[in-house]
């Protein structure tokens, strides 16, 4: 098969592999629903000979029975390669297309305008060096042109095509490109993005694309191709300090230990010192290793293996550098773009992932929110989805990382969800939170162990868990007065109680029953601290925030307690009438009814009061807690 001609570029036959020194290009293509993108990433790849004549066939006859161009080649077509981006001519995923002109290679990725697909549109343009920003002509800069805007800065792209399509739907109106280039000229210098070149252009045609356009005299300046080809993004990577996270050891027998990785950062040679952070081991660099052979030295990007000269503890997520010292905290400030249908609220806990590393973390504080059609801060204390904001991470243990800004690979993460596994939002991390370095913990004589066995009890937590009505409060206090008649020693904490003190001050909002169960399971820690057996009476809905109060314990100290009443008979007992003015709207964020309650998967405990009275369910408890060695 033979590549078609294109009088209108010209390009060298595709290299060899190995053979090609012409520098590569990483690009992302983004705007609002049918700006263009992908009719423009499809007319690049059609002038840049990178068709096949079979291709070329396809292109032609899909275009008559699936395109939108009334017969005549619909390029988006070459991109769009979903079935139901095809029915309803919309790109949903990213798209990768790579081609190749006489001076430059270009990997171009093309993701969705739709505000539901931001995520994509951010995965797309993570590695991207360059945007190419598409405009309506006849709408100009919208909302989605300026949350896209605000991503690609958040991502650290400052350089920007800005291309203003469909020109001659406005008549090619010189005065009207005017206008919506000195917008966006305006929003670009609020989001920090140094560098923008706009550029009017009619993507299906080729207006401005690889040649000058004949009917837009007026502009004077680059095409897109010859911009593209021209523009320098070349970055200081190299010259950074050297950066290797740890990716996998490699120890196929006891004479071999390797550490592999991709570098992020800066370059590594033969005998160079190098530190194994957080430990903060230093040693040197016996070899180098990649895939061509063994070297003596290697540069950013580069995939390698390391051995080295001592014998130190280094695992996966660990981070290798060379230089200065790589930051190490585990609070952080960080950027947020979130992708979850469900909220972001502070006090939740996420899995985060940051290079090779992972860790729990609890988003402490929403600083602020942007209001994307002003770009200003504002207060908030939750994030939808696709909205951006400006957090305080709390982690479970110190990560090694770099400022977004000045490296992407340990410098970005992602937010992962634990109960439903969904990726919940991408993050950039601007700096460290230190902690207040004279704040210690105060070393006591008298601890938890000895006031255990002062008490002669193992201390623990009973976290009594279920809907309202379901019998958590009157078991609980059971349980409480059987604790004393044997000569124990407890304390309860039952939720309506608490309301009328400490949490007095909380609603009933996602993020302020987060922080009701936070509080009372510090209190809860603190009892068992004292040798206590606390008992919590608590609806606490979220599977989550149940996980953080048992993860705030040692093993075994907490006791999941499911009082799995079914909803029909708690609404029909209602001993508060409850339920009835949930029915009624009187209680619109009412659990089991408006709010929904995520059960236990595998509590220690589980009781039905609709089957079992509150009483055998008391002994039921003192029985396991005999069992196990509680009492």
């Amino acid at each position: 098969m033979s590549y078609h001609e294109a009088p209108t570029i010209a390009v060298t036959d595709a290299p060899r592999l190995g053979q090609d020194d012409r520098p590569t290009l990483r690009f992302v293509t983004c705007g609002s629903v049918d700006d263009g993108k992908s009719t423009l990433v499809g007319r690049l790849l059609y002038d840049s000979k990178t068709l096949l004549d079979d291709q070329l066939d396809a292109l032609a006859s899909e275009s008559k029975t699936a395109g939108t161009t009334g017969g005549d080649l619909d390029f988006a077509l070459l991109v769009d390669g979903l079935q139901a981006e095809r029915e309803q001519g919309i790109t949903i995923d990213v798209a990768y297309r790579f081609f190749a002109t006489r001076l430059r290679r270009f990997i171009v990725a093309d993701t969705p305008g739709h505000a539901q697909y931001t995520r994509n549109m951010a995965t797309g343009a993570s590695n991207a060096d360059l945007a190419v920003v598409l405009v309506d002509a006849r709408r100009g800069v919208i909302t989605q042109t300026r949350r896209h805007s605000h991503i690609l800065s958040l991502l650290g792209i400052r350089r920007v095509v800005l291309a203003v399509n469909k020109m001659d739907l406005i008549g090619f109106d010189g005065d009207r490109f005017s206008a919506i280039a000195a917008e966006y000229l305006t929003l670009a210098g609020q989001l920090g993005i140094s560098e923008v070149q706009c550029i009017p252009v009619v993507a299906p045609d080729g207006d401005n694309i690889v040649a000058a356009s004949a009917r837009m005299p007026w502009y004077t300046g680059p095409t897109v191709t010859a911009y593209l080809e021209a523009v320098d993004v070349a970055g200081d990577v190299s010259q950074r300090p050297f950066r290797l996270p740890v990716q996998w050891v490699n120890r196929p027998n006891a004479e071999f230990r390797g550490f592999c990785g991709r570098i992020a950062s800066g370059t590594i040679a033969v005998g160079d010192a190098v530190r194994a952070q957080p430990s903060g081991h230093q040693t040197h660099v016996a070899r180098i290793l990649t895939p061509a052979g063994e070297c003596n030295c290697a540069g950013a990007g580069e995939s390698i293996t390391l051995t080295l000269v001592d014998e130190i503890d280094v695992s996966r997520g660990d981070v290798l550098t060379g230089g200065s010292a790589a930051p190490v905290s585990d609070q952080l400030a960080a950027h947020l773009v979130w992708f979850d249908e469900e909220p972001m609220v502070a006090g939740r806990r996420y899995l985060l992932k940051c290079g090779t590393a992972s860790t729990g973390a609890v988003i402490t504080t929403l600083k602020h929110r942007i209001a994307i059609d002003t770009m200003a801060k504002e207060g908030a204390t939750r994030l939808d989805v696709n909205e951006i904001g400006y957090v305080h991470i709390d982690l479970d243990r110190p990560l090694v990382f770099e400022s977004y800004r000045d490296d992407r690979d340990i410098g970005s993460f992602i937010l992962i969800d634990p109960i439903s596994h969904r990726t919940a939002a991408a993050g950039m991390i601007d700096v460290s939170l230190r902690r207040a370095t004279n704040i210690h913990w105060q070393q006591r004589a008298v601890d938890k162990s000895v006031r255990a066995r002062l008490k002669q009890q193992r201390p623990c937590v009973l976290w009594f868990t279920g809907l309202s009505g379901a019998g958590k409060s009157t078991i609980a206090d059971l349980v409480d007065r059987r604790l004393a008649e044997l000569g124990r020693h407890a304390a309860l904490l039952d939720g309506d109680n608490l309301r009328h003190g400490i949490n007095r001050d909380l609603g009933f909002s996602n993020a302020e029953r987060i922080e009701n169960v936070r509080r009372v399971a510090e209190i809860a820690a603190l009892f068992v601290d004292a040798g206590l057996i606390a008992l919590v009476a608590l609806i606490s809905p979220f599977r989550s925030e149940r996980e953080l109060a048992r993860q705030r314990l040692e093993a075994g100290e907490f006791i999941e307690i499911h009082v799995a009443t079914p909803l029909a008979e708690c609404e029909r007992r209602d001993p508060k009438g409850l339920y009835r003015k949930a029915r009624a709207g009187d209680l619109p964020a009412f659990t089991g009814i408006a709010q929904p309650y995520e059960a236990p998967p595998a509590p220690e405990i589980t009781i039905d009061t609709s089957e079992l009275s509150s009483e055998a369910a008391c002994e039921r408890i003192i029985s396991y807690l005999r069992e196990h060695n509680y009492l």
